[in-house]
């Protein structure tokens, strides 16, 4: 005799749980672009500044700009992880892992926007003062990891949901 009770197929795999998955992928996307548009810019304003201050160390200072553009790539590779996982045929896919997906589009893109911020910032700031003086390189560059690691914080714990929504339908009957 099965611990679970049956359950009605529209229940457990409702419409709506595609909704939630795609919003997922989403969210993962729209948000870390977000983060990483802005982080881009602010930084690049920072350097552009550079350049007028000391062009020698442009190639140093446009550290932030790159580490930005990474906070977005974060996005895709869990809005791809999370779109391959959205099951199409019929009572495949259930409100459980429509909602497991929504959380970890979320978790990636807002850990990947808030990173974003941080080093849009952080970046002006540090950029700005790298052309005065040399020696806030070290600190600029440890400060920026600190802030790209909010990102990796956000797109390991979506990795993780979504191996948790792979699996999470699997003993479930319905009629």
């Amino acid at each position: 005799m099965s611990s679970h009770a049956t359950l009605a197929c529209s229940d457990v795999y409702p419409m709506s749980a595609y909704f939630f998955g795609a919003m997922g992928s989403a969210a993962a996307l729209v948000f870390a672009n977000l983060g990483a548009a802005y982080g881009t810019a602010k930084a690049g304003v920072g350097v552009a500044h550079l350049s007028l201050v000391d062009s020698t160390k442009i190639m140093r200072g446009i550290v932030p700009v790159v580490m930005a553009g990474i906070l977005g790539i974060y996005g895709l590779i869990v809005a791809v992880i999370i779109n391959s996982n959205v099951k199409t045929d019929r009572a495949s896919y259930s409100a459980g892992a429509g909602f497991i997906h929504f959380g970890a589009g979320l978790s990636a893109g807002l850990s990947s926007l808030a990173a974003g911020l941080a080093i849009g910032i952080v970046g002006d700031t540090s950029v700005r003062a790298y052309g005065k003086q040399k020696a806030v390189f070290v600190a600029m560059i440890l400060m920026l990891i600190f802030a790209e690691a909010l990102g990796l914080y956000g797109l390991i714990i979506s990795l993780l949901m979504n191996g948790k929504a792979t699996g999470f339908d699997t003993d479930i009957t319905c009629t």
